[in-house]
């Protein structure tokens, strides 16, 4: 396993960080160098310059509108992205639902969705979770009843969906829903592509413990979805999510945030002046070593996949230890502000207060919503628990 990258891919990187610091827009990277909170405006217009590239689905196939790029490839730009500030891109369009389309969906559903995803123009949602159906999926209940009458095929649409992260800015969303109670219960889901204006759909916020607006219940009653909306066979919605949680489980390890935010946490112990403790340092370089470890296993399956060797299963692998990275340098960052961490108002940062008068603490304006965020990180996307079940089941035998 050789992982140096070669003068070609160094000139790739190259490239890469010299478009994002003459594109990305710096307000948006100051707030994401400081964990700021980004406005749908904000995240929507990171998405419309990488989509006017064509680097929106930057991890799609050439005959789909995408780059074309190597795994390697896919690897720097996240990387040069993440450490220049750049927002993250939202998943559920690019990431998540664009590979389901490409892979299950037929020519006329491509033609349809796919574009507006690499616009950024569509703002997706995902609709998995359910209040008894979380990490096991198979439990889903909202119901998709095929209708055959006058209007033409289509599904009427019941149940309810929570955790819809985002959810109060989605224009369509991507369902797992019951069509059979037949069999096992993993045999009778359906995946269906439903627009969030139609009639019938209801977006309820959840607020946080930090007062914050970032998931969502969301409501079906009685809505009408056409029957060309079904992505694949009925039934075999199943194996369609299956694939698409292998991306997000991938996605949610993020070791090139990690690394930034490993660098974040190291400016926030020297102006807090607890950089000198060795205890702390030594906590630091504890967490540095992970990261260092995140990224190699990350390289080695891309060089597995670029030698044509299959990779280990190990999507599951790469949440476990990704999420437990976000949340231990989130932790060092409270431990090193201290009760500077503590207040959270939010009304006085968004107004623009960010504790920048003399002798305050800037970094530490946002770091209790921070640490509050990233205590969900090991439950969403399938929780730890579960996945060292798959990894001791699929990985190590």
């Amino acid at each position: 396993m050789d992982l140096s990258f070669t003068p070609e891919e160094q000139k790739f990187r190259e490239e890469i960080r010299a478009w994002v610091k003459d594109n990305l827009p710096q307000d948006i990277s100051h707030k994401v160098h400081n964990a700021l909170e980004l406005t749908r405006e904000d995240l929507q217009r990171w998405a419309k310059i990488l989509g006017k590239k064509g680097w929106l689905g930057y991890g799609w196939p050439t005959e789909f509108g995408g780059p074309g790029w190597t795994a390697v490839q896919k690897h720097l730009f996240e990387e040069e992205t993440a450490l220049a500030g750049a927002p993250r891109i939202i998943p559920f369009g690019p990431v998540m639902v664009a590979p389901v389309i490409q892979a299950f969906g037929n020519a006329e559903q491509q033609k349809r969705f796919l574009p507006g995803i690499a616009s950024g123009e569509v703002w997706w949602s995902q609709g998995y979770s359910e209040p008894g159906s979380g990490s096991d999926l198979a439990s889903v209940k909202t119901k998709a009843q095929l209708v055959k009458d006058g209007k033409g095929d289509h599904y009427i649409v019941n149940g309810q969906k929570t955790w819809t992260t985002l959810g109060q800015y989605g224009e369509c969303i991507f369902c797992l829903v019951r069509t059979s109670n037949e069999g096992k219960p993993q045999t009778g889901i359906s995946f269906l592509l439903i627009d969030m204006k139609s009639p019938g759909v209801t977006v309820r916020p959840i607020k946080l413990l930090d007062g914050s607006h970032e998931v969502n219940e969301v409501w079906f009653d009685n809505v009408e979805v056409p029957a060309e909306n079904l992505i694949g066979e009925e039934n075999k919605g199943w194996t369609y999510a299956k694939h698409l949680l292998s991306h997000e489980r991938t996605n949610i390890a993020d070791a090139n945030r990690a690394k930034r935010e490993l660098e974040r946490l190291k400016r926030i112990a020297k102006r807090e002046g607890v950089w000198e403790d060795q205890r702390f340092r030594d906590e630091i370089a504890k967490l540095e070593v992970d990261v260092i470890a995140l990224e190699m296993l990350v390289l080695r399956v891309l060089s597995a996949a670029t030698s044509g060797k299959n990779s280990l299963d190990i999507a599951g692998l790469l949440k476990i230890k990704g999420s437990e990275i976000q949340q231990r340098y989130s932790e060092l960052m409270m431990l090193a502000a201290g009760p500077f961490a503590l207040p959270l108002i939010r009304e006085a940062m968004a107004a623009g207060w960010q504790g920048d008068f003399p002798g305050g603490h800037p970094e530490a304006a946002p770091l209790a919503t921070t640490y509050f965020n990233m205590r969900k990180t090991t439950i969403y996307g399938g929780s730890n628990e579960v996945q060292r079940n798959i990894v001791a089941q699929t990985v190590l035998g």
